[in-house]
């Protein structure tokens, strides 16, 4: 399992940090052009959006196995994107009934002077312990 680099890295979320974060899955190619955030709480919704990014990959990515009785998992889909980004989710306030996630984009660092920015279409999928309260995620930034 991957763990949420991108906090350690030198990026200041608006929020507060979100220690029980994982990183599930990445892929820097998808057929979803717009952002998009979303919840998913069932092995359903979560075979729907791997059988939609699959339509266009032979063999297609491998769909993660998630005990959804113990975890939510946090669906974040950049859309187009000129270079390599990293998404920093952070909770931005937390209540009796609702988690507020930010979700902020940052410029990935690059090694070398690279003139032509090539086209990136990223998901990220991170999972959480379960909570019995509604989940909000808000894009924030640019």
């Amino acid at each position: 399992m991957l763990s949420c680099k991108a906090q350690k890295e030198g990026y200041s979320p608006v929020g507060e940090e979100m220690e029980n974060m994982v990183l599930v899955d990445h892929d820097d190619f998808t057929n979803i052009e717009a952002f998009d955030a979303r919840v998913i709480k069932d092995g359903k919704s979560l075979r729907k959006f791997y059988s939609e990014i699959n339509k266009t990959r032979k063999p297609g990515l491998p769909v993660p196995v998630i005990d959804f009785s113990k975890e939510t998992l946090i669906l974040v889909c950049l859309g187009e994107q000129r270079g390599r980004k990293t998404p920093v989710l952070s909770k931005l306030k937390e209540t009796e009934e609702e988690i507020s996630i930010a979700v902020e984009i940052f410029d990935e660092q690059q090694k070398d002077e690279i003139t032509i920015q090539p086209l990136y279409f990223p998901f990220y999928l991170y999972k959480i312990p379960l909570v019995d309260k509604k989940i909000a995620i808000l894009k924030v930034g640019k």
